[in-house]
């Protein structure tokens, strides 16, 4: 048996960034061209591979849609264990759409400020792509650390006292997660003796007593990390001022960054604690049910509360975290289908704002124009005047169409994806699975909270986009159109461009979502599929035989 070249794409989104940002970091200012076209070749050869591995996780190429790439030879637990599955390879092409949007918009201003921003750029893509594929909770923390010190420079990018404020609270919260990451990851090792997280899915029905209870304090405070990324109520208060202080692309990866914490939440809390987990099963589940609730109060209070778009955008991704939070821990499979569907319209909604705010911005009020409106409050008029028309300028034509696109998507109207993605989790809720101790397909009190405050939330986004729609656009009174280059536009139009395919083909990308959702609902699949896969023989092995397997205490 010898290792099929495509099982090497698994370990491209890792190792292709981490050698561009490598061959990055020598070059000085003077090469910015050169690091831009470098950097955004990197990016097409992610969303490449992405796109590949998604119709080979599809299309029947490996078996049960898992491809698995054992790093080194070694085989799982024992070794480094990347996987890709229908889910992650979904959230690779994410990752790449949104860095190639947020890259783009770099190219006239913020690409050349800066020595090193495409190497923090391509390191911060390499953490991002590794916790996605890493199938290990220590490797999950490395690839966290490197994608959080990537951060950490971005979001000094272009910096300012504010953004200085901002990265200083950013950095000590992500730094004290760090710890907790590490103190959980200590006390599971403890408690089962693996880090793989097929492994461990299989030990957990095993745990008993004195083990099980030092178990659960440490995926509890495992989870406290994650979660304190995936921005929930009370540890998601960091947010919204990180937002508003950081530079429009980097805000772009924030917004995946968030994602990532509950996407790591989705992927372990329903391997590890599933319905074959023993005395463990279900362990948290209303936790993070009730935690993504009282989330979505606090981002929809927030958003109503703000009048600064970096800060409305910030509220409106907690809203966004706490709905994924909350249809996690409610544990209804078709309700994680719809809740995947959500987190990728929601997240290029709020990025696409995200970009559009920094033109938005640029919109200026005459000094002549402010004076004509400060007499006209004092002026008296017998008769008003005949009507006349005015030109809308293209620029202002396209922030406020954009503007408008940005608002339904995030407060889930129609006819863009927002709405899509909130009509599948009502659809989910109110046809429950039948009980299997009552045989009675009942909706649960909670099911009925959570699509009040869905619909609560989508209300309160309402009347904050449009308080600041009319604020920006009608009652500014005569304005002057901003100065925006097509390389800024241009991301904006692509994201948008992508909501309005999503809403068009929902139908099979719900069918892709249905079949991501059934695999992670199977963890015995995962569980097999890992802790299976042979070695390739080494060349002086029998033809068809795998190598016999060391132990830790052997291996040189």
């Amino acid at each position: 048996m010898s290792l099929h070249w495509t099982q090497h794409l698994i370990l491209v989104p890792v190792l292709l960034p981490l050698l561009v940002g490598a061959a990055l970091a020598p070059l000085t200012q003077g090469w910015h061209r050169l690091k831009y076209w470098l950097s955004y070749a990197s990016l097409l050869g992610l969303l490449a591979t992405s796109l590949a591995l998604i119709f080979m996780t599809d299309g029947g190429h490996w078996q049960d849609g898992m491809g698995i790439y054992l790093a080194a030879n070694w085989s799982a637990p024992f070794g480094i264990a990347l996987l890709a599955d229908r889910l992650s390879a979904l959230m690779l092409l994410l990752t790449a759409v949104l860095g190639l949007a947020s890259l783009h918009f770099t190219r006239t201003r913020w690409g050349r400020i800066g020595v090193h921003y495409h190497t923090l750029f391509q390191f911060l893509l390499m953490g991002i792509n590794g916790a996605f594929l890493t199938h290990d909770l220590f490797n999950l923390f490395v690839f966290f650390e490197v994608m959080l010190a990537a951060s950490y420079g971005l979001v000094l990018h272009g910096y300012n006292a504010e953004r200085i404020r901002a990265s200083m609270q950013y950095i000590a919260i992500n730094l004290a997660a760090a710890l907790l990451f590490l103190l959980g990851t200590a006390l599971i090792y403890a408690t089962t003796g693996t880090l793989n997280m097929a492994d461990l899915a299989a030990r957990v029905p095993l745990l008993s007593g004195e083990e099980l209870a030092l178990f659960k304090v440490g995926a509890s405070v495992l989870a406290l990390a994650f979660l304190t990324k995936g921005a929930m109520w009370p540890l998601g208060f960091w947010l919204p001022t990180t937002y508003a202080a950081a530079s429009p692309p980097v805000a772009v990866m924030l917004v995946l960054m968030t994602k990532v914490g509950a996407y790591v939440v989705l992927r372990l809390w329903l391997l590890i604690f599933s319905d074959n987990a023993g005395a463990a099963a279900g362990f948290g589940g209303d936790a993070l049910l009730y935690a993504g609730m009282a989330t979505i109060v606090f981002g929809a209070a927030g958003m109503l509360s703000t009048d600064t778009a970096g800060r409305m955008a910030g509220y409106g991704a907690i809203v966004s975290s706490g709905t994924l939070l909350a249809v996690i821990g409610y544990g209804q499979p078709a309700l994680v289908t719809a809740g995947i569907y959500y987190l990728i319209g929601s997240t290029i909604a709020v990025a696409a704002f995200l970009l559009l705010i920094e033109l938005i911005d640029r919109i200026r009020t005459p000094r002549s124009a402010m004076l004509a409106l400060t007499m006209e409050a004092f002026a008296v008029e017998d008769a008003p005047d005949e009507p006349t028309g005015r030109g809308v300028p293209a620029a202002m034509a396209f922030l406020s169409l954009a503007f408008a696109a940005c608002a339904l998507m995030i407060a889930g109207l129609p006819p863009l994806s927002g709405f899509v993605a909130k009509f599948g989790m009502f659809h989910a809720l109110l046809n429950p699975q039948v009980d299997a101790v009552s045989g009675v397909a009942a909706i649960s009190t909670s099911g009925w909270v959570l699509m009040a405050l869905i619909i609560l939330s989508g209300l309160i986004a309402v009347i904050s986009m449009m308080r600041f729609g009319v604020r920006t656009f009608w009652a500014s009174g005569a304005t002057e159109p901003p100065k925006v280059h097509r390389s800024e536009v241009a991301p904006i139009l692509f994201l948008l461009a992508l909501s309005v395919l999503m809403t068009v083909q929902a139908n099979p990308l719900f069918g892709y979502l249905t079949r991501a959702s059934d695999d992670i609902h199977r963890p015995g699949n995962y569980i097999g599929r890992v802790l299976s896969e042979p070695t390739v023989p080494g060349p002086g092995s029998a033809p068809g035989l795998a190598p016999a397997t060391l132990s830790p205490k052997e291996a040189p």
